[in-house]
């Protein structure tokens, strides 16, 4: 498939009127106004256009961050036509989004991502080695599309700092066994279920996996107060978990109803 597909910065403003159209296709919602992405690509931003042949399937836009004396590239949209998702376009722009922030002069890209969307999590944690131990409850609010409508806009903050160890050797936690304390279970329909009392002590672990559904969002469509349920019980354990040190560092794939994601000490990661 890579093949067949070209990647290229976005800079002119037919370039940006392609990417509204393709925000629409991916979230049947209103795009961003060209005069903002055509303002950011000429001042420090990062827009890139994955193309098959010279039909626009994929992007990402990313605006510069400044936060505790410390600049970034804050990645706010990456986006795949729906009839070019799961090929890798998705990785593949972000690997060339890491490797043109470096040339600009960045070491850190962060975005935001929902926590109960297991494929993006295993890009983001487990393909492309970022991490997170950053909870945004409701981050943007109430939104009407149809990914993130009728939920709290819960969000996980990545921080991939890809000049790093954890990075660039791909470095994961040397961990025999993960403790699993949080039980599922399944309710009536079959949908999976979380139990967030857990079965032991567990915030002096050295790994600890707490589980998400698979398919999130047929679940929310089946039993949308099991999805509420799901939101704000994983609400809670990652917040206990960030407050206690540990961070999130990779997502385990299973052929169950649940994948597993993996914490740590934020404080054993090498981050530098």
């Amino acid at each position: 498939m890579h093949t067949n597909i070209s990647i290229r910065k976005l800079e002119k403003k037919e370039d940006l009127r392609l990417i509204q159209t393709l925000e629409r296709e991916v979230w049947n919602g209103d795009p961003i106004p060209t005069h903002q992405t055509f303002t950011v690509a000429k001042n420090g931003g990062l827009l890139l256009g994955a193309f098959y042949g010279d039909k626009l399937v994929g992007f990402s836009y990313g605006f510069p961050g400044f936060a505790n004396g410390k600049s970034y590239l804050c990645s706010h949209m990456l986006g795949i036509h729906p009839d070019y998702q799961l090929k890798g376009i998705g990785k593949w722009l972000k690997d060339e989004q890491r490797k043109r922030a470096q040339e600009i002069g960045y070491d850190l890209i962060t975005w935001t991502f929902d926590p109960l969307e297991s494929r993006n999590a295993y890009l983001n944690l487990s393909k492309l080695y970022a991490i997170s131990d950053t909870y945004l409850e409701n981050y943007y609010g109430e939104m009407e599309d149809g990914l993130n409508k009728g939920l709290p806009s819960d969000r996980l903050q990545i921080e991939w700092w890809f000049l790093s160890e954890r990075v660039e050797r791909k470095w994961m936690p040397q961990i025999s066994k993960y403790v699993r304390p949080f039980a599922v279970g399944q309710s009536e329909n079959g949908n999976p279920t979380i139990e967030v009392e857990p079965r032991e002590t567990h915030l002096n672990r050295v790994g600890i996996e707490v589980p998400v559904p698979t398919h999130f969002q047929m679940l929310k469509k089946n039993e949308p107060e099991l999805a509420l349920d799901w939101r704000m019980k994983i609400r809670t354990i990652f917040q206990t978990l960030f407050s206690a040190g540990y961070a999130v560092v990779g997502l385990r794939k299973t052929d169950e109803e649940v994948q597993y994601y993996q914490f740590v000490k934020r404080s054993t990661i090498p981050l530098n």
